[in-house]
């Protein structure tokens, strides 16, 4: 026999158990033990993932709640989208655009307000994925068409009320029936009725009612209602315009609370609006209560796109081009045709904000008045008396 024969080599059968000699060094350990540990290391995952799910729910809830503004203070139609594209065809001209359009400067000025009342728009509109700001955009139009159908239907009950105790008329408007509402009704009817046209005469009435050429109601007409009394001077047609109580109830119920449009006498001089919201925080009872609209979207002054929106919001003729009226009165206020006509506005502003906001002016300070106040004084007094000091040495 061989040498090689008495030396046999190691059969295949003893590599292949290998393996096995080498898994034998792990640590017995119980099933229960494993299950427990993948269980824990699964819920660690799961909450990793709710975690993030949880933040993209609160990111989108503050979008809708951030949009309700849109409409409200911005515009009442155009999409975010269109305000965007505005401003991009402006950074995209060289130059000045000498053929820019009424249109497309209230679009331009309504991106300028969006950013005034969102001032976190344009920086995280720029920084983001396009699927986010899509989905940002989705979330602020969904905000922003709600809140136009919340206070819908918050005016829906109201007006009538206003209108009923106002003018008494037989028989009452229904608020539940929309049918005796407009031009079918003669306290409506009142309210509606161009200021160029005399709601006394019953030719006119009936004009109105049938639709009569002269006699047609169109969004080239201020009607009544928005004047101080419901009535115009033709000719000073100006005088009284977007002073009347139904607006400024109006107003005061879709951002302020339907209670606080019970109070709308005077020009605001006997209120303060830093003592009305600290009452405002609890209810008689003690309770507190939900924080008003004007604080949520931080609105300290009325605004002129806000008084369109509220305007168009108590108009209720089904015939009416909604669009045309709120750009008409945008327009009234933003495009003034020169000096008397715009210190007009600015003191009608300022007579909004004080009706509905009261005496508390802080916002309106201007830095020559801050400069003068005491505070300040003494820091300059101070400085000056710093100053001589090291010029003498």
């Amino acid at each position: 026999m061989s040498q090689v024969d008495d030396n046999p080599q190691p059969e295949a059968s003893s590599q292949i158990e290998q393996p096995a000699a080498a898994s034998s060094i792990a640590v017995p350990t119980s099933d229960i033990a494993r299950q427990r540990r993948r269980i824990a290391d699964l819920e660690e995952k799961l909450q990793v993932l709710e975690s993030g799910h949880a933040v993209k729910q609160r990111e989108t809830n503050y979008f809708m709640s951030q949009g309700r503004a849109i409409r409200q203070m911005v515009t009442l139609y155009d999409s975010v989208e269109d305000l965007i594209n505005e401003n991009d065809r402006r950074c995209d001209i060289e130059g000045d655009d000498d053929d820019v359009t009424f249109d497309q400067n209230r679009l331009q000025t309504g991106y300028i307000v969006l950013n005034n009342v969102l001032s976190w728009f344009h920086r995280k509109a720029s920084d983001m994925e396009y699927e986010d700001y899509m989905h940002m955009l989705k979330k602020l139009r969904q905000g922003a068409d709600g809140a136009r159908g919340d206070d819908t239907s918050k005016l829906k009950p109201l007006v009538p009320d206003w209108v009923n105790h106002e003018w008494k008329p037989d028989p009452p408007v229904n608020p539940k029936d929309k049918h005796c509402r407009g031009f079918t009704n003669d306290a409506c009817d009142r309210l509606l009725c161009p200021t160029e046209l005399d709601w006394n005469n019953p030719i006119v009435r009936a004009g109105i009612r049938d639709r009569i050429d002269g006699h047609i109601v169109t969004e080239m007409s201020w009607p009544a209602f928005l004047y101080a009394g419901y009535t115009a001077d033709p000719n000073n047609l100006e005088e009284g315009l977007f002073k009347s109580k139904l607006l400024v109830q109006a107003f005061k119920a879709i951002f302020t609370s339907p209670s606080s449009a019970k109070e709308v006498a005077g020009d605001g001089d006997g209120a303060n609006i830093i003592e009305n919201n600290r009452c405002a925080k609890k209810d008689v009872l003690g309770k507190k209560v939900k924080t008003h609209v004007a604080q949520i979207i931080k609105m300290h002054k009325v605004s002129p796109r806000s008084i369109a929106y509220v305007s168009c919001q108590v108009s209720v003729d089904d015939d009416f081009d909604y669009i045309q009226f709120w750009c008409n009165i945008v327009d009234f206020f933003e495009h003034p045709p020169g000096r008397i006509a715009q210190r007009n506005v600015d003191r009608l502003l300022t007579w909004w904000t004080r009706k509905v906001f009261g005496t508390s002016c802080r916002e309106e300070l201007s830095d020559a008045a801050k400069a003068h106040m005491s505070v300040n004084a003494l820091a300059m007094q101070r400085a000056r008396l710093d100053d001589a000091l090291f010029d003498s040495e």
